[in-house]
């Protein structure tokens, strides 16, 4: 499978929740098998977003692992939060589709502060993040959320 192919179940996982579009992927690299994919739950919990949650799940299911064979797939770049649990984990590298200035510009709220500068603060790991997989697929599922927020 490609990161394209992942980005779409990342964006099906988004689906489940609609008006919080985040959803995410874990792959094992070398095999290109799914081991868990997770969504934003932040109803249930404010930590709970989509790659907390997909990281949560792999963590529940595949203990012990070695996490740096793994890839994460996400519909929205990783907040600050979220690249930190990344960070601890160990995940290799980061495929994102939706940018959080493009977030800003809608009026979601993002903490200012990207992806790759929490990475490059991360002196003990090296992790690769790559934007704009499926970026309009993306993009378009908060378009559609704003769009409903705003309508109510």
């Amino acid at each position: 499978m490609t990161p394209e192919d992942f980005m779409r179940l990342a964006i099906s996982m988004a689906r489940n929740v609609p008006q919080y579009p985040f959803g995410a992927v874990i792959v094992r690299r070398p095999t290109g098998e799914v081991l868990a994919q997770g969504y934003n739950r932040s109803s249930l919990n404010p930590t709970f977003h989509g790659e907390i949650d997909v990281i949560n799940r792999c963590a529940a299911d595949h203990a012990p692992l070695d996490w740096t064979e793994l890839d994460l797939y996400t519909t929205a770049e990783p907040c600050p939060m979220c690249q930190s649990a990344i960070e601890w984990a160990g995940i290799a590298t980061v495929y994102f589709g939706t940018s959080i200035p493009f977030l800003q510009q809608l009026g979601w709220r993002q903490i200012d502060i990207r992806s790759e500068e929490v990475s490059r603060r991360t002196p003990f790991r090296d992790t690769t993040i790559i934007g704009g997989i499926l970026e309009q697929e993306c993009n378009a599922l908060f378009e559609a959320a704003h769009q409903s927020t705003c309508k109510q």
